[in-house]
């Protein structure tokens, strides 16, 4: 068996570093968008509760409309091929919302469907690249690469929201959006210059599409720890955007906090991911690998529940927010790298693109579900009611991973305990 120290390190490592390095860029803009967007719809198209939350189900709809059939086509074709196209048509349809902006024709419904065309776009970019990342690296440096790329994505998730809610005091939130888009050209340029060995599947050994989505799905819910892993993150999910949903209009409307205070909130809360992806792999080993997994759930869904606070402790809102958001970034980051090594060890290489996308099928097709009844229900009921439903449901989601084998258990399987 291959060592880590008989392996390259990835600094070492062009094709990754070049990944590395695009996606850096693209984090960061995505982050200025990511507050950008909803600051666009709530303070200057005036959404509604409802718009809001439909504009949230968009971004994340194609992963339960098409998320399985992305997964058989992604592992048919390259995948770099894939994150090139998807990258670009980001980049385009971002930039037409500033230009939307100041030629005075820009309404809340063309913002969501601006977001229902990335949304498609990222479905088949996420797929690829969780896919692409084994082709550039040795299984070796998985957990290394992951790392990596989750510790940038959180030192993006501190420095965006900060400069974006800085900016947003001199600048239109439109232009940053328009800043995004040309983070994912940065990336589509960063992409192009990897070169790789991947070849794409030979049509001769190509099932029916049914079939191979099948085997994907199979797969998941077949290996009894990835399936008890895969619930847990479903339920949160479902129930996480039902609460996390409405935050920015709890936050920016009825609390009345400044966009730059709530910038800056977030990157402060965001400091807790970098150090949940920079200490991930400490906490595996102090804890165990599979008991990492349940305990930084239970912890994120504990975070979701002091957001729910706010709302009741109006003058410590902002002290609140910041804790919050600090606990449920490190949680995730510890959460999601020890799932996400896991899960790409032990898939076979020609399954990949059909297991992450049976996963992202059924962990983020919930997503737009959980946005749309967060509109729907703020609207019937209140705010804080279904801020406070959805953080209690996120507590109770974490009994899939708390009552198992994972709670205590120290080393995680290295292969799969089905045959693929």
């Amino acid at each position: 068996m291959t060592t880590d120290a008989a392996t390259p390190g990835l600094w070492r490592n062009g094709p990754f570093l070049r990944l590395w390095t695009g996606q850096t860029a693209s984090s960061v803009g995505t982050q200025l968008g990511g507050l950008a967007i909803p600051v666009l719809a709530v303070s200057v198209l005036q959404a509604t509760p409802f718009q809001v939350g439909l504009l949230g189900a968009v971004q994340t709809a194609a992963f339960l409309v098409i998320g399985l059939p992305a997964g058989a086509w992604v592992d048919r074709w390259l995948k770099r091929r894939v994150m090139l196209f998807a990258d670009l048509a980001r980049a385009v349809v971002l930039a037409s919302v500033p230009i939307l902006f100041f030629a005075g024709v820009l309404s809340i419904w063309q913002l969501i469907i601006i977001g229902a065309i990335v949304g498609v776009a990222s479905v088949f970019f996420d797929v690829a690249y969780q896919s692409y990342l084994p082709v550039l690296v040795a299984p070796t440096r998985l957990a290394e690469g992951n790392s990596k790329l989750e510790t940038t994505g959180q030192l993006a998730r501190v420095a965006g929201p900060a400069i974006s809610g800085a900016l947003l005091a001199i600048v239109r939130p439109a232009i940053l959006v328009g800043i995004d888009a040309l983070t994912f050209l940065f990336s589509f340029l960063a992409l192009t210059a990897i070169r790789d060995r991947e070849v794409a599947q030979p049509k001769a050994d190509r099932q029916k599409l049914v079939t191979e989505i099948r085997e994907g799905l199979s797969f998941v819910f077949h290996e009894p720890l990835l399936r008890r892993i895969v619930l847990t993150t479903s339920t949160t999910n479902l129930f996480g955007s039902l609460a996390l949903t409405m935050i920015p209009i709890l936050v920016l409307r009825q609390l009345d906090i400044s966009p730059v205070v709530y910038g800056i909130g977030i990157s402060i809360g965001a400091v807790g991911g970098l150090l949940g992806a920079m200490f991930s792999a400490r906490i595996a080993r102090a804890i165990g690998e599979g008991t990492a997994i349940p305990v930084s759930g239970v912890v994120a869904a504990i975070a979701i529940i002091g957001l729910a606070l706010m709302s009741v402790f109006p003058g410590a809102a902002v002290p609140i927010f910041v804790v919050s958001e600090f606990l449920y970034s490190f949680a995730v980051l510890v959460y999601n790298i020890a799932q996400v090594t896991f899960r790409q060890r032990i898939c076979p290489p020609r399954l990949l693109g059909r297991m992450n996308a049976s996963i992202r099928f059924v962990v983020w097709g919930v997503l737009p579900i959980g946005g749309l009844a967060s509109g729907l229900l703020s609207t019937a009921i209140g705010l804080e009611p279904t801020i406070i439903i959805g953080a209690v449901g996120s507590v109770l989601a974490c009994a899939f991973v708390v009552f198992s084998p994972l709670l205590g258990m120290g080393r995680m399987p290295q292969h799969a305990t089905t045959s693929p």
